[in-house]
């Protein structure tokens, strides 16, 4: 069975967020895939200091709990990943993005070739600068981006309001069975060349 982790980066465990990642996860198992959602809480989360000892011992060097319930997921094997957030003042959660610094800085190497999709639930604006800082996670990693019949964005300020929008709720239906369609139907990976790292001063 394929599986699907899905990370809320909201604090409210069971805000609109997590309802909208809910609606994912639904039609996720409706279509036969495994999911499991872990959401950031409202512990401070350590941000990425580039010491690179992760790159020395394969994981993170702060030993937070957050960081390795996620770790284990991906080296367990998981077949797509969807990331949710809030927006705050026109952009994700930081705490989310320290902890999304983290995990692919380290394990990005294994995330490489798998599905991945934003989910973003604002009040009013910041959905899509949100929805565009959240998708460079992927597209640095080689991740295709699974794509909806409009932004992956709903809207709700109170718990349970994004659930009156039809519209986003549908959107994150219909993300998911693309999901489910790219998981099927994408299988081996391209030829890569060595990588090169290059920088501005040589």
């Amino acid at each position: 069975m394929s599986k699907v982790l899905l990370i809320n980066g909201s604090p409210r465990e069971n805000g609109n967020t997590y309802r909208a990642l809910m609606e994912v996860a639904t039609t996720l198992n409706a279509e036969g895939v495994d999911t499991r959602i872990i959401s950031i809480g409202k512990k401070a989360v350590q941000g990425c200091i580039a010491c690179g000892w992760c790159g020395r011992i394969g994981a993170c060097t702060f030993r937070d709990e957050l960081y390795f319930s996620i770790m284990r997921e991906i080296k367990d094997g998981i077949d797509g990943l969807v990331v949710g957030s809030p927006v705050y003042y026109g952009g994700p959660n930081g705490s989310l993005c320290a902890l999304l610094d983290r995990v692919f800085y380290s394990l990005g190497h294994l995330l490489q070739y798998k599905p991945a999709a934003s989910v973003v639930v604002c009040r009013r604006g910041g959905a899509t600068a949100t929805f565009d800082r959240l998708n460079k996670y992927y597209t640095m990693m080689n991740m295709p981006v699974v794509s909806s019949q409009y932004w992956n964005l709903a809207y709700g300020q109170s718990p349970g309001q994004v659930e009156q929008d039809e519209e986003g709720m549908q959107t994150m239906r219909t993300l998911a069975r693309n999901m489910v369609w790219m998981i099927n139907n994408l299988s081996g990976q391209p030829q890569q060349e060595r990588r090169v790292w290059t920088n501005f001063i040589r």
